[in-house]
């Protein structure tokens, strides 16, 4: 796909996905909706991608959807023509049509099998936070402001922040932002644990960079990509026999694999390790454990 909202730029291993409509603060659109899963299956299946940065050109992060539509901006039967609907008249929600656009690149994110950080750069707000819940590290420029300001549009949190968001606040910080609606600076964001670090905005990239660095640096791709869905979804388990179950998974297929082996070695004789295993060809037997959830 030729990108026109987005910048996909890969330098020592990194991928940086810039989002580019800065004269539009880089509002969130359908096609930059398209852009961004496009640019998530097209990172995981390069080995050469070990972890993603995502940031915004300009002064801005995300300024939320964009709202040029005007009063029609999030009626979907309005932009797209009517949803199916059943006989007696009432709304088909398995329809596609009715899936939010926002929740579609937040779980794409979430399928991801490498590190993902935003380098938040200035105003995320809407979708333009929500998006960020579903990358792995937040850092904020101190010139970066947050909204979740969906009751301020007559509207609910999308993207998935409903399951994202009180995890990685809590439900007291998640609603108190929500039900106002309101902006607040990235100091906030800190305090809360939205973010885990403020730096000055000619810092935020070199820091994000250097996180990123760290990430691919000494460690094997395979075991990266699984201990992030292992985190991940871990959070939704029951009981921790889940995690006991795929940890045991995990250390039986890793145990026997070549970069085990090189793992140890490499550690024994003192040298950089030279992992091999891919993650375009070498994960485990077992990998997905999930079954993939359906839109119906």
């Amino acid at each position: 796909m030729a990108y026109e909202t987005i910048k996909y730029e890969i330098a020592e291993q990194i991928l940086t996905i810039t989002l580019n409509r800065p004269d539009k603060l880089n509002a969130f659109n359908a096609q930059m909706q398209a852009e961004l899963i496009d640019a998530f299956d097209a990172a995981d299946k390069d080995d050469d991608v070990r972890a993603i940065i995502v940031t915004g050109a300009g002064r801005g992060f995300c300024a939320g959807a964009d709202l040029s539509s005007g009063a029609d901006t999030f009626d979907r039967d309005a932009r797209r023509g009517p949803v199916k609907r059943f006989a007696d008249g009432k709304v088909d929600y398995s329809d596609p049509q009715v899936r939010d656009g926002g929740g579609q690149v937040t779980l794409r994110i979430f399928k991801c099998l490498k590190p993902v950080i935003a380098a938040v750069n200035g105003p995320a707000v809407g979708i333009g936070v929500t998006m960020q819940l579903a990358m792995d590290i937040r850092i904020a420029s101190d010139a970066a402001r947050f909204g979740f300001v969906f009751s301020q549009r007559g509207i609910v949190p999308e993207a998935a922040s409903s399951w994202f968001l009180p995890r990685i606040v809590g439900i007291s910080q998640a609603l108190e932002w929500c039900y106002s609606g309101r902006v607040f600076p990235a100091q906030e964001a800190l305090a809360g644990r939205l973010v885990s670090k403020v730096v000055a905005p000619d810092d935020l990239l070199p820091t994000a960079r250097a996180l990123a660095k760290e990430f691919a640096a000494k460690t094997a791709p395979v075991s990266v990509a699984l201990i992030r869905q292992m985190m991940w979804r871990m959070m939704g388990a029951d009981d921790p026999m889940e995690a006991h179950k795929v940890d045991s998974r995990g250390i039986y297929t890793r145990g026997r694999s070549d970069d085990v082996r090189e793992g140890v070695m490499s550690f024994l004789e003192k040298r950089p390790a030279q992992f091999k295993n891919k993650v375009s060809s070498d994960m485990p037997d077992y990998f997905p454990w999930w079954s993939e959830r359906e839109y119906k």
